[in-house]
């Protein structure tokens, strides 16, 4: 399988990608950021943005950096206002008090609006932009970041193949190639790639370390990581490696899910799957004092694991995602602690066997509470594969084959809880809203 390598890197590179806040608002800022390159003038009168449901409900709860604010609206307008459309899932990152005031402005003055898309799609946004000489609307569909159709004064300017491509063909072939490659194939690559070809992975250790830090030190979110840290120095918990995997993977997700303005390095168009796939395997690489090789090769077979195993998924599901990539942590965790390939897919099967009910009910605080649940989960799984233990196929969705498991894993989340996924969101959007206050200085 070494023919194909290279595409193993051009998948790894297109789904571990950085990004400055919770990505679903992300994708509404990108999308207002874009219509306004286009926009004959800068005088909004009105934003309207309609998403798929999935989108909705991963954005209403969530942080938006360099706000002090949650939800679409504010995303929206601060991507209108002061977004950097080049910048993709970083687009926020040069919002200033300035900016920042004209998009408080906006939401108090009611122009921006927010609604769902009837949409069989389960990532899509449509923001339309009006300003007084006319108007510009970009949809975004199945990614974070691909505009698939720009639209002025109703004429279509754009579309993602007016330029003669056939249309989705490369995407489409690295999905296949993500779906259909096998956990022995990526056991392979992780432990016999050149470094050289596979060393861009440990920057998602370090952006990822950097914010899990900003965690521990200030009080973000629900400050899980941070109470750990503190209950650490009591003595009342021990400075072990299920701890201390606990504390940094969510400490780094209370962060990024309360508006830090410090960038996540993503996996499969998360951040906290990419937190998950990272900072564990990070972490056991420090505990079992790990060479820098050892570290990056687990990084590569953490990573690709969950890029591989997420494939089978929707891109948004009622199936909590972190889950997968904990899946890719202990495998990684596996490799640190001398396991094999064989115990490798012991440890993803004992992960599908324990957490593969974990709701998704959106992107907010309460997420770094699955993720801790979920790295926790990851370590222990890695425990009984090092035993040769195993959870049996005769139970549940478990199967004989790894792969197989995989596929039922992904049956389950994409068809089975489609009903789930409509109930959750109904529970959430008939809640009555406690409004929020704007932040400017």
């Amino acid at each position: 399988m070494k023919s194909a390598w290279n595409d193993y890197v051009l998948l790894m590179k297109k789904e571990i990608v950085p990004a400055l806040g919770c990505t679903e608002p992300v994708a509404v800022a990108l999308a207002a950021a874009t219509a306004m390159k286009y926009l004959k003038d800068f005088n909004i009168t009105a934003i309207n943005v309609l998403v798929s449901p999935n989108l909705m409900k991963n954005g209403m709860g969530v942080g938006v950096p360099g706000t002090g604010m949650k939800g679409l609206p504010i995303a929206a307008a601060a991507g209108a206002c002061g977004g950097d459309a080049e910048a993709k899932l970083e687009v926020l990152k040069g919002l200033n008090t300035s900016s920042l005031e004209r998009a408080c402005a906006m939401l108090k003055a009611g122009i921006v609006k927010v609604g769902i898309k009837e949409t069989d799609m389960v990532l899509y946004v449509e923001c339309e932009v009006k300003s007084r000489s006319g108007s510009v609307t970009v949809i975004i569909e199945d990614e974070h970041t691909k505009i698939t159709s720009i639209i002025r004064d109703g004429e279509n300017i754009f579309t993602l193949n007016s330029n003669g491509e056939s249309g989705n063909s490369k995407d489409e072939s690295l999905h296949l190639l993500a779906k259909n490659t096998r956990v022995e194939d990526i056991w392979d690559f992780a432990m016999n790639a050149p470094l050289d070809m596979i060393s861009f992975v440990n920057s998602a250790a370090e952006i990822n370390g950097r914010i899990a830090k900003a965690g521990l030190e200030e009080e973000f979110g629900l400050r899980i990581g941070r109470t750990m840290h503190l209950n650490e120095i009591r003595g009342i918990l021990a400075r072990d490696l299920m701890t201390e995997v606990m504390k940094r993977s969510s400490a780094a997700s209370d962060a990024r899910m309360d508006g830090c303005e410090l960038p996540v390095m993503t996996n499969s168009g998360s951040g906290n799957q990419g937190i998950t796939a990272t900072l564990p395997v990070a972490t056991a690489a420090e505990f079992f004092n790990s060479s820098p090789e050892e570290l990056t090769r687990a990084l590569v077979l953490s990573n690709f694991i969950a890029i591989h195993i997420k494939s089978h998924l929707n891109k948004l599901s009622a199936l909590c995602a972190v889950i997968v990539a904990a899946m890719g942590a202990s495998c990684g965790i596996v490799y640190l602690m001398g396991g094999s390939e064989k115990q490798c897919e012991y440890a993803i099967e004992n992960m599908i066997g324990d957490l593969s009910g974990m709701i998704c009910d959106g992107a907010k605080s309460g997420c770094a509470l699955k993720v801790s649940s979920a790295v926790s989960a990851s370590v222990k799984a890695a425990l009984l594969a090092m035993g040769d233990i195993r959870i049996s196929c005769e139970e549940g969705i478990i199967a004989h084959d790894v792969e197989e498991v995989i596929n039922n894993l992904g049956f389950l989340a994409s068809d089975g809880m489609k009903q789930t996924d409509e109930k959750i969101l109904e529970i959430m959007t008939s809640k009555k809203p406690r409004g929020q206050q704007c932040h400017c200085a």
